[in-house]
């Protein structure tokens, strides 16, 4: 009972606060990802801005 009566009151776990750190850095990684994601699709549509853009229905079939 003493044994577990200090493991609780005796702090965070060091593997518990290791893993948070880890899931921190990865959402800011993750993060970080998505910026660049939209700003790399931002360019390409005004990139793209007056040129046709055909659809899939607009394409004839690679082989008849």
């Amino acid at each position: 009972m003493a044994k577990a009566l200090l493991g609780h009151v005796g702090g965070p776990d060091p593997r518990m606060v290791a893993e948070m750190r880890r899931l921190q850095r990865r959402v800011r990684d993750l993060e970080a990802e998505l910026v660049r994601l939209q700003e790399e699709n931002d360019s390409l549509a005004t990139a793209t801005d007056g040129v046709t853009v055909h659809s899939v229905k607009d394409r004839e079939p690679a082989l008849t």
